[in-house]
């Protein structure tokens, strides 16, 4: 699956105010490495992000995915069987452990298939220890690595994160990153925004805005695409 965005354009209102959140962003994000929208707060990375997984409608422009879904879903009516968000706020459920946060997406689509053990996602963020806790009883780095695993419980087709690692030290980040750029290599699509540079730099390819607007596009080792 290729994610395809055309044209987008978002505008709010703030007070009297207009604010342009995007402007005419064109781009394809594919399969298979790990893709990073980089830009400072403001740019519009979590508007790119909410209009891709449909929690958003832009005002022009569109987006859509190259090949079909098994199911045939629309980009707009896609499953947490195809599409996984880890959104800022992390919306872990308070009542729920952390092991049945990150199963949450397999209680919600009980026929899904297959899907990675919620055990072993668990050991590879490093806090198997706190399975039984409620999120409330870990750090916001624990929670945000909880949010990181139930979004890849299902093995989404599609996986995006708003700053999936702004919670965590360094050792931490490595960990989020070597997880998420598995998830990529195993053929799936893979974007996350972020302004720390040691995400930029472990990138595959990086997509920067700017007031709204992609201003470069380069892949590790290359020279920006300057738009």
């Amino acid at each position: 699956m290729t994610v395809v965005v055309s044209n987008l354009t978002k505008r709010f209102r703030r007070g009297s105010e207009t604010v342009t959140a995007l402007d005419d962003v064109s781009l394809v994000v594919n399969p298979g490495e790990l893709t990073v929208a980089a830009g400072p707060s403001g740019s519009g990375k979590t508007t790119l992000l909410s209009i891709i997984a449909g929690f958003e409608t832009a005002d022009a422009g569109s987006v859509r995915f190259e090949s079909p879904l098994p199911t045939g879903a629309e980009p707009l009516s896609l499953t947490w069987r195809h599409l996984a968000f880890v959104p800022q706020a992390l919306a872990l459920l308070d009542e729920l452990s952390v092991q049945e946060n990150v199963d949450l997406p397999a209680l919600l689509d009980p026929d899904a298939p297959g899907g990675v053990p919620a055990e072993e996602l668990l050991a590879r963020l490093e806090i198997q220890q706190l399975a039984d806790r409620y999120p409330s009883m870990t750090s916001g780095g624990e929670q945000q690595r909880t949010a990181v695993a139930r979004a890849l419980r299902l093995h989404p087709a599609l996986l995006l994160g708003d700053e999936p690692t702004g919670h965590q030290d360094r050792e931490r980040i490595d960990l989020v990153i070597g997880l998420l750029r598995q998830h990529a290599y195993g053929g799936n699509v893979v974007l996350i925004s972020s302004h720390d540079e040691a995400v930029i730099a472990a990138a595959d390819r990086v997509l920067t805005l700017a007031d709204g607007r992609l201003v470069s596009d380069r892949r590790a080792g290359s020279a920006p695409l300057h738009r």
